[in-house]
This record gives C-alpha cells, structure tokens and sequence, in this order.
C-alpha cells in the first residue's frame, strides 16, 4: 500500500461546498507515517521490554521464592542443629563441671596420697638405720663369738688351723659394718690370722694319713735275726749266763707257740699301739702326746726291727719327719683385735646414753 492509496482522491470525490472553500496547503504525509510506525515500534519494543522485564521478574521472583525456601529451610535445620550442639554443649557442660569435680576429688587424695607416701619414706628411712644398726651389732656379735671360738681353740688345743679359719670368719664378718671405726680392728684380725697360718708348718690331714699308712706297713716290717748278738761290750754277768743257759732251757706258751713268734707279734702290736696312740692325739690336737707315742714307736722299731732293711728306714724316716712337724713352734698372742672391738663397742654404747640424757628430762 502506498501513500497515494491511503490518501483519498478529491477529484473523484465532488463536493461541493469543499470545492467553494479555498483548499488548505499541502502537509507532507510521508514523515507523520512513519513518525507514527517509529512511535508504534517504540511503543512495541517498550511492551514487549515491559513484558520482558515481567516475565523476568516473575521467573526472578520465582527463583527468590526458591532460594529464600532453600535458605529458610537450611536456616531451620541449622537453627535445630544449633538447638542440638547447644543442648550437646550444655551437657559436655556438665561434664566438664563433674570431671573438674572428680579432677578436685583426685587432686585431693593424690595430695594425701603423696602425705602418705612422705610419711612411710620417712617410717622406712627410720626403719632402714635401725635395721642397719640392728644388722651391725648382729654382725659384731658374731665377729666377737668367732674371734673368742678361735682363741679358745688355739688356747686349749693348739688347732692354728681352725683358729685361722675362726679368725678369718670373723674378718669377712666385720667387713660387713657400715661403720668405718672398725676398721682398725679389721687389720688387727687380719694380723692375727696372718700369724696363726704361719704358725701351722704342715697339714693336720696329711700327719694322719702318714701315721695311718706306717700302722699299714708295721705287719710287713722285717724283725731282727733270732741269732743277732749284741755289742759285746755292753753284755754284763746276767747277759753271759742268760747266753749260756739259752740253749739249756726254753720256754714255751700253754697255747704251744714258740717264743720268737710271739715276740714278733708282741713286737709289732706294740709298734702299731703306739702309733695308734700317736693318731689319737693328732686327732685330739695334742702335739705332746702324739710326740712321745712317735718315739716310743721309733725305739720300738729300733729295739725289735732289722735296721738294715729298706722298709724299716723307711719307717724311722717318716717318723723323723713327723717329729719335725710337730715340734712347738713360737706361740701366736692373741687377744688383741678382741679387745679392741669390746673397747670400741663399748664406747659406742655410751655414746647414745650420753646424747640422750638430755631429753629424758635431765638438766643441761
């Protein structure tokens, strides 16, 4: 369509009373269409922004519904679990309230449990000194009955050998005391056993077990010859005639022996008596006695032995060396360490009475 159709056409339409008018001017028609399709397509475009912007507005809006449910939804579950962590904080509240009143209550007795403990390391300290102190005079009593055993036994049978044993107990003992006054009469039983060994020159045990083994060998000792004179010069009037009636008269036993036998069975029994008699006072630890059986045994050998045989020089040998032996040696004075350790036990014993004087009401 164009303008010329738009616009009607005065010459096919007469009129009259227009055709006696004066025509008005000519206005450009062109620019008012177009003004008023510019002014529609505005008016278009702004409804259609208008709906636009509804529709999103309302999809907006939509959404905001949307999100604030979401968010009041999540405001309410975190308002419940804030409701339940308060409520669980109240009770871990609580908690914290009873373990800080249990931790007090723990505190209290650990603290009395610590009084008490305080009280039984001091009961025990006292304890434990006077039990070292009970442990000490324990050990000097036994120290004193073992120094007074061992002079005892050196005194009444000259056993030096147990005596040093004796006295080298009561040593090991003392050296258990924790007091270091004693140890001067340490070195005094030290002293004292020193010399009690070097005064036993041989074994007691081996001294038997020689005794014992010439008893052994007495039955197999060779006798003198029956026919063995004497020396000549010593034969007095008594010997000669004894010599010539020998052969003239003989005596014999009811039992029928001849005389040589039994005089060699007397012999040895003689022999083998007196060493018995010298193994006893070994045993008994008299050296005196086990002396003069020794050489009553060595002249018995002499007297009725052949002194040319080996075995019986043998015999007069060992006897020797047994004599040697127990030949008395220097005697060992004892006595010494006992007494200081009385003096010394002594003086402690006062020490305490005097310190205590005081205290049990005494005037300073």
């Amino acid at each position: 369509m164009s303008q010329d159709d738009l616009t009607p056409d005065v010459r096919t339409s007469p009129d009259p009373a227009r055709s006696s008018r004066p025509a008005p001017p000519a206005r450009p028609r062109g620019g008012a269409v177009a003004l008023a399709l510019l002014l529609a397509l505005i008016a278009i475009i702004g409804v259609g922004y208008i709906a636009w912007r509804q529709w999103q507005l309302l999809h907006i809006n939509a959404q905001a519904l949307h999100t604030t449910a979401t968010l009041e939804e999540r405001v309410n579950t975190m308002e419940r679990q804030l409701s339940s962590t308060t409520s669980q904080g109240n009770l871990l509240l609580q908690r914290l309230n009873d373990a800080d009143q249990v931790n007090r209550s723990l505190r209290e007795e650990l603290l009395s449990h610590d009084q008490r403990m305080r009280d039984l390391e001091e009961a025990v300290g006292k304890l434990s000194e006077k039990t070292l102190s009970g442990q000490d005079a324990m050990r000097l009593d036994e120290t004193e009955s073992l120094l007074r055993m061992g002079a005892e036994r050196y005194n009444l049978f000259h056993d030096g050998r147990g005596a040093a044993q004796a006295f080298a107990l009561a040593g090991q003992t003392l050296a258990g005391v924790t007091d270091d006054a004693f140890k001067g009469v340490q070195q005094s039983i030290d002293a004292e056993h020193e010399a009690l060994v070097k005064s036993q020159a041989s074994d007691p045990a081996q001294q038997l077990d020689s005794v014992m083994q010439l008893r052994n060998d007495v039955p197999h000792l060779p006798l003198k010859p029956l026919d063995e004179s004497g020396p000549q010069e010593n034969q007095g009037a008594w010997s000669r005639i004894w010599h010539a009636l020998r052969n003239v008269v003989q005596i014999h036993r009811d039992n029928g022996a001849p005389i040589d036998m039994a005089d060699a069975r007397i012999a040895r029994e003689l022999v083998a008596l007196d060493l018995a008699q010298a193994q006893a006072a070994l045993l008994a630890w008299d050296n005196a006695a086990a002396t003069a059986s020794l050489q009553r045994a060595d002249a018995g050998l002499t007297a009725q032995f052949d002194p040319q045989a080996p075995a019986v020089q043998e015999a007069h040998q060992r006897i020797a060396a047994l004599l040697a032996q127990l030949k008395p040696g220097v005697p060992v004075k004892l006595g010494a360490a006992l007494g200081e350790l009385r003096n010394l036990r002594a003086v402690h014993a006062l020490a305490p009475a005097t310190e205590n004087a005081p205290a049990n009401g005494a005037k300073p």
